[in-house]
């Protein structure tokens, strides 16, 4: 069975899946609106503060110095546990001294050596990347013929006599995010189900040059953990016009990793609410990386943004009415494990959430939030958002799975939000050698800071709780 070609099916990327955006024109706040409108002046002396006052470019110089100084900070590292006690220092700096580190047992998975190494019909070395907690290969690899599948459904319909003894390629054509990372994530599992040695995987990503994007994938119960990998968008192409022309394409997968478990910590920085602190607005980004690239754009800037709230409400003496919390989630990419621990430890105030926020998809251009919530609570947070027409972040985009570790709460009824940003080349580089601070700019940051800084400020402030 051929697989479908990447011309034949090709659609115009994006990073989510079309936005849906709020329409907020039989919103009926009351005296909200007026309350909501007093802030224009708050939110201004934060922008100006950031954009051009003593904060200008400085998100971007912590970002660089930090990422600079540890690089990439995988899942149970002592470059992530160091990272931890810098930025636990770098705040103290700040005088922000309500600091708590919670431990959690995390996974420890480090790669060796991986080659894929094509032998007919001729000889070519591949770049791949391993796919994180992905089991090994014998120390001489494995040589096998390689079976292209275009989706599950071509999978289902493609005998097992013809997958058993195989190497599985999935070559799904990036649309969005969401809809294509379900080939990484559950890909081997069903290759393995169908009596495949191996899977590989044509890099979640739009855009490639030669850049293998690595990420985390999921082996089912009951199914034989086989070694699982992403390749270029190149060399995927490249196999899949050899097969489509009746050829046979057979290769040698060598992969060599580790898998343990360490200790690492969630890190929460609290600047204390004058009238309510026991409710809590959050603010987060995750501290761990990928092991290529630097994780300045996954999730450098977005653990920096958040970083600078307290700072900056501190400085400009602007304590909110209840608890804004930011959290540093650690070992997001290898599966949540910081925010699940988070929620399991602080089940007993999970009732006095009242927002939640995260930025994990590109510290670019803002250009307002993605959140949950009922009519009301999109209604309220609409109505903030209309302060930041200046800096034109003032579009609320519906989704009622907003963010990544903070779906672990949204998922509840905990309303919450993540950044919606001008991140249409995130997946460039997203999971690559190729994030790095070379991504990042002074000017998006210093917009993405104020925005994220006053958003806050002004739900952590408001007379209402955000309703669920």
């Amino acid at each position: 069975m051929t697989a479908d070609s990447d011309s034949e099916n090709y659609i115009e990327p994006t990073s989510r899946a079309p936005v849906k955006v709020f329409d907020c024109k039989n919103c009926d706040l009351g005296s909200l609106v007026e309350e909501i409108a007093s802030y224009e002046d708050r939110v201004q002396k934060i922008i100006d503060y950031v954009l051009s006052g003593p904060f200008k470019g400085k998100t971007h110089d912590e970002l660089a110095k930090f990422v600079d100084t540890f690089g990439a900070r995988p899942s149970g590292t002592f470059d992530l546990e160091k990272s931890i006690d810098y930025m636990i220092d770098l705040t103290r700096k700040e005088g922000l001294n309500d600091i708590v580190t919670e431990e959690l047992e995390v996974p420890r998975w480090e790669r060796g050596i991986e080659t894929l190494t094509m032998f007919e019909p001729r000889k070519k070395k591949m770049d791949i990347l391993g796919l994180g907690e992905s089991v090994k290969t014998p120390l001489n690899g494995l040589t096998a013929e390689v079976v292209v599948i275009s989706n599950f459904t071509h999978l289902e319909d493609t005998p097992d006599e013809e997958i058993k003894g195989k190497i599985v390629l999935y070559v799904p054509i990036f649309t969005t995010y969401v809809e294509t990372v379900i080939y990484r994530k559950e890909g081997a599992a069903k290759a393995s189900a169908k009596g495949a040695v191996a899977s590989l995987v044509r890099s979640i990503a739009p855009f490639s040059i030669n850049s293998p994007h690595t990420g985390s994938q999921n082996y089912s119960d009951g199914v034989e953990p086989i070694p699982a990998a992403a390749i270029t968008l190149e060399d995927a192409d490249m196999i899949t016009r050899l097969y489509n022309r009746g050829e046979k394409v057979k290769v040698n997968l060598i992969m060599y990793s580790t898998l343990e478990t360490a200790v690492s910590r969630n890190t929460l920085i609290d600047l204390k609410g004058y009238k309510d602190p026991e409710k809590l607005v959050i603010v987060s980004g995750h501290i761990d990386s990928w092991d290529v690239g630097q994780g300045a754009m996954d999730d450098g800037g977005g653990m920096f943004i958040s970083w600078a709230v307290p700072v900056i409400l501190r400085r400009l003496k602007l304590t909110p009415r209840r608890t804004i919390r930011t959290i540093f989630w650690t070992a997001e990419e290898l599966g949540f494990y910081g925010a699940h621990s988070y929620k399991k430890s602080h089940k007993s105030e999970s009732h006095n959430i009242n927002y939640i926020m995260e930025s994990d998809e590109g510290t670019f251009a803002p250009l307002g939030l993605v959140a949950n919530g009922n009519r009301k609570t999109r209604c309220i947070v609409a109505e903030v958002l209309k302060l930041f027409q200046s800096i034109n972040a003032s579009t609320l985009v519906e989704d009622d799975s907003p963010g990544s570790d903070i779906s672990i709460f949204t998922s509840n009824g905990i309303p919450g939000a993540s950044l919606h940003n001008d991140n249409a080349k995130y997946f460039w580089f997203h999971h690559t050698e190729g994030d790095t601070m070379n991504v990042e700019t002074p000017e998006n940051l210093d917009l993405c800071t104020a925005f994220w800084t006053a958003v806050a400020y002004i739900i952590a402030d408001l007379s209402v709780d955000i309703p669920r």
